[in-house]
């Protein structure tokens, strides 16, 4: 044998030997995927019965207070002031600052035909309580705020993992080949990104194609998308023609470099959202009633109205996921009240009451509430008891914390699970994290136990291998 010759590469031995069979069988096998698999954004239809096309999740960052939002204690009320006999301190985050049980400072009162108890907080989205799941029996693993968020996000209290949305993507692909399947807008009142920042949307060991495309608060709300002013369409279209051409030659005729395929896709994606992306992005052609509505016309919520539009319009033009960030890094720059309770959860409600309240509604005269599921909720709640120092506020607790969800399916008017008598903890139809999340998936078409992507060995999921189980309950 001559050892000057280079070495045949296992493709071009299947392509010789036995006559080329064994590259006939490999093409044969490759075949099957189709040509959908040289673009991994293609969209494919659920395996199950999908209620919902698209998801809108307001993260309310930092952890809302259950007890003060939307889970009504009355026998908190009566026991103000008094301690919580055998209480564990190292349930919340500051073991030396607990104080005794606190009634909620605001106002309680029923609204719609359900007869949903509801906090003054929320003057608007109380109107809208008969289109509303709760999910008052929710708990999650960590009283920490980067490991619940990404417990939250992604079903690990690690970084690393694909979250929720990539999990979406990866499962159903794109309905629109112009905009992204997947958009993440973060708080714009220079509070910076939410704890564990970029990796809370991030898609972990799947293709990259799947993160999620965070919208910049201010400015450009994507970096290099305008094209350069020295560049015609037409060389552009060139260039890209010829990138694909070489890149589709490395792939060597296969589609099982799924990383090579989904920068290629990510390259066209980006040509097209030069054209799709600034209309689906620009609210000020809204009719001014509709601006009115979400309170684009007030300074202390204009942002997050904004962001809500924009989600309304995205959904509408086929993106499958969008994520709203209320709330930034810092405790009192987002809903994670250690200290005045009612100045922290009176501001980040007020920001986001009138926004959401207007979303349902809009989402709903448009016909397209039944085909989105509007999801809000956080990544814990906060104690029934008080924290010391300065004015009173809440610790953390991972032990219960209310959902609601709208739309795509989801019964109106309804309540599902319980927490004690004083909201501390989760005691009726528990829900934890990977049962919402299983919950989530199932709305839009896709069995929690089958998503699955092979990583080191093991067929991974976003639930995990622990026994999850689907909140049938809540679909109507």
């Amino acid at each position: 044998m001559n050892s000057s010759h280079n070495p045949l590469s296992r493709r071009q031995l299947l392509q010789r030997a036995g006559g080329g069979f064994g590259m006939l069988a490999l093409a044969s096998l490759l075949d099957r995927a189709g040509a959908a698999s040289l673009n991994p954004l293609a969209p494919k239809s659920p395996p199950l019965r999908a209620r919902a096309k698209s998801v809108i999740w307001i993260f309310t960052n930092g952890g809302p207070s259950q007890v003060d939002t939307w889970d009504y204690k009355p026998e908190l009320a009566k026991r103000d002031g008094q301690p919580l006999e055998g209480f564990d301190t190292k349930t919340g985050f500051f073991p030396a600052s607990v104080g005794p049980l606190m009634k909620s400072p605001f106002e309680w009162r029923q609204h719609g035909k359900s007869g949903t108890w509801t906090s003054g907080l929320f003057p608007h989205l109380s109107q809208h309580v008969d289109k509303m799941t709760f999910i008052h029996s929710c708990w999650t693993k960590s009283n920490n705020h980067s490991p619940a968020l990404f417990m939250m996000n992604t079903g690990e209290t690690r970084m690393g993992f694909p979250c929720v949305g990539s999990w979406v993507t990866y499962g159903l692909g794109s309905v629109s080949d112009s905009l992204p399947a997947f958009v993440v807008m973060s708080d714009p009142k220079n509070r910076g990104l939410p704890k564990g920042t970029a990796l809370n949307w991030g898609a972990g060991f799947l293709p990259s194609v799947y993160q999620g495309t965070w919208l910049r608060p201010q400015g450009e709300p994507i970096d290099n998308l305008k094209r350069l002013s020295n560049l015609t369409d037409e060389r552009q279209r060139a260039q890209l023609d010829l990138l694909a051409k070489l890149n589709r030659a490395s792939l060597g005729g296969s589609a099982v470099e799924s990383e090579l395929s989904a920068r290629i896709e990510s390259f066209e994606l980006a040509y097209r959202m030069q054209t799709a992306a600034p209309e689906a992005f620009d609210v000020s052609k809204e009719p001014e009633h509709v601006k009115k509505l979400y309170g684009l016309d007030q300074p202390h919520c204009a942002h997050i109205a904004s962001q809500c539009m924009m989600a309304r319009r995205m959904v509408e033009r086929g993106v499958r996921f969008v994520q709203i960030y209320s709330g930034g890094m810092d405790n009192q720059q987002s809903w994670d009240c250690h200290a005045d309770l009612v100045g922290n959860h009176t501001g980040f409600a007020s920001e986001t009451d009138q926004p959401v309240a207007a979303l349902l509604a809009d989402l709903e005269q448009r016909g397209l509430l039944n085909d989105t599921l509007v999801v809000w909720g956080g990544e814990f709640g906060r104690l029934p008891v008080s924290q010391k120092g300065g004015k009173p506020g809440r610790d953390h607790n991972p032990h219960a914390f209310t959902v609601w969800l709208a739309g795509g399916g989801v019964k109106g008017g309804f309540h599902y699970g319980e927490t004690d008598e004083i909201g501390h903890k989760a005691v009726v139809n528990r829900v934890g994290v990977h049962d919402l999340q299983a919950t989530l998936l199932h709305a839009l078409g896709l069995d929690h136990e089958k998503l699955t992507f092979k990583f080191q060995g093991l067929d991974q999921r976003l639930t995990g291998v622990e026994k999850s189980r689907v909140v049938q309950e809540i679909f109507a």
